[in-house]
């Protein structure tokens, strides 16, 4: 394995690891969103130095084209969710979500 080979692993490593701990550290619902996007990122960007090193380019530039669609379908149906919770609990934080008691 080369340097630039470790060196894009260890890029892709901290991105995911930064993902994780955003995912684990955020109470806010858009934080929460953004930290998915950002480990849908570090699992691209793997998933493109698998193909380059397997010597299948093609096959990984399909499955990262179908990821991108996908992850940006289900970031605007979160975020429409999100609009929507934030209209009715007048709060992002997701400890306040739940039943309210009338």
């Amino acid at each position: 394995m080369s340097v630039l080979s470790g060196v894009i692993l260890l890029a892709a490593l901290l991105i995911a690891i930064t993902a994780i701990y955003c995912l684990l550290r955020s109470r806010n619902l858009i934080r929460i969103i953004i930290a998915v996007e950002v480990l849908m990122k570090a699992v691209t960007l793997l998933l493109v130095f698998a193909g380059y090193l397997a010597n299948n380019v093609a096959l990984t530039q399909a499955f990262v084209i179908t990821m991108i669609v996908i992850e940006a379908v289900v970031a605007v149906v979160a975020v429409g969710l999100i609009i929507n919770l934030q209209n009715k609990n007048n709060s992002l934080d997701a400890r306040h979500l739940g039943y309210k008691q009338d």
